[in-house]
């Protein structure tokens, strides 16, 4: 798990695979690593690099036999990115997500509060597109600075 800090999400070079949450399990199968892995969303065009990036940072450290497996099951969620990935994103200048997903009794929220915009701070912001550049963020503009930013979903 350590050396996969070494992989970071082709979309946002910034984060980690790790501290994305994107990396469920490393098991070994005998003589091979089993690495598994659940996308940011079903459809996200950047596993085929991130599986190649964490077989290549495996490889690189001595272990020859390296399989990545896919799950969708559970459905990755925001909650399970680490604090560090949150901090990474911000000093990026992408809002990273406000709240949990799930609440205590496991249904999901449907508002989230005010997105503080990244530059300035300012929670006077306005969502502008659902989507940014990718599917996986909203475009926002902050109302104090006027500066336009990226907010990473909450899912």
């Amino acid at each position: 798990m350590q050396w996969l800090h070494a992989v970071p999400d082709p979309e946002i070079p910034v984060i980690s695979v790790i501290d994305l949450g994107i990396v469920r399990n490393v098991r070994f199968e005998g003589a091979t690593c089993v690495v598994t892995i659940t996308p940011t969303y079903s459809g996200c065009p950047a596993m085929r690099e991130i599986t190649e990036d964490i077989t290549g940072v495996l490889n690189a450290h001595g272990l020859a036999d390296v399989r990545v497996e896919t799950t969708l099951s559970p459905a990755w969620t925001t909650d399970w990115m680490s604090e560090r990935g949150r901090e990474a994103l911000r000093a990026y200048g992408i809002a990273p997500p406000t709240e949990k997903a799930i609440d205590v009794s496991g249904i999901s929220r449907r508002n989230e509060p005010p997105v503080p915009c990244p530059q300035c701070g300012s929670p006077r912001t306005r969502l502008i597109s659902q989507f940014g550049s990718t599917a996986c963020k909203a475009l926002y503009r902050c109302n104090a600075c006027g500066e336009p930013f990226d907010h990473f979903k909450t899912h």
